[in-house]
């Protein structure tokens, strides 16, 4: 049964200075060369109709997987996740997220608002998880979920110091 999860982070910048960054090549390159432990690629990023689809795949070595992932796969774990931001209207940015495990009965999905925080902004995650493995896709759920909270403080502080340099 898929577990959902509901996470938010503070940015040091306003909704529009974040949505910014989301569109930016050169921010995608950074943030995936500098936040996660293995290898990783920025398959596709572009603009439509002022919506930013960017598409990224990263490659967790076996080693740093917990030991009841490393049960169902044979090598390393690579996600392949697609994020869409769509332009800013009323103060807000919606967007949405997809995450599949190649090779692993496992999804990723959920639904981001950025919003105002007076100078600031935050962002608001519902994701939903599920692990189709019959007695451990719970355990394997909630896992991710825990994993997926640690890479959004990671990224929020990538993206709040690209917000300072710029």
């Amino acid at each position: 049964m898929p577990r959902s999860f509901d996470m938010s982070v503070d940015y040091e910048g306003t909704v529009e200075q974040v949505r910014q960054a989301f569109g930016d090549e050169q921010f995608w390159l950074a943030r995936l060369a500098e936040v996660g432990v293995g290898e990783s690629s920025l398959d596709s990023l572009s603009t439509t109709d002022g919506a930013v689809s960017v598409a990224t795949t990263l490659v967790l070595p076996r080693e740093f997987l917990p030991a009841v992932a490393t049960q169902f796969l044979t090598g390393d774990m690579r996600i392949q996740r697609r994020e869409t931001w769509h332009p800013v209207a009323d103060g807000t940015a919606a967007g949405t997220v997809d995450c599949a495990i190649v090779g692993a009965p496992a999804t990723m999905r959920g639904t981001s608002a950025l919003s105002a925080r007076g100078d600031r902004s935050r962002m608001d995650l519902r994701a939903t998880v599920e692990v189709r493995i019959p007695l451990v896709g719970g355990k394997l759920e909630t896992v991710i979920g825990g994993q997926l909270s640690n890479l959004l403080i990671e990224e929020q502080r990538f993206t709040t110091a690209w917000l300072a340099r710029s």
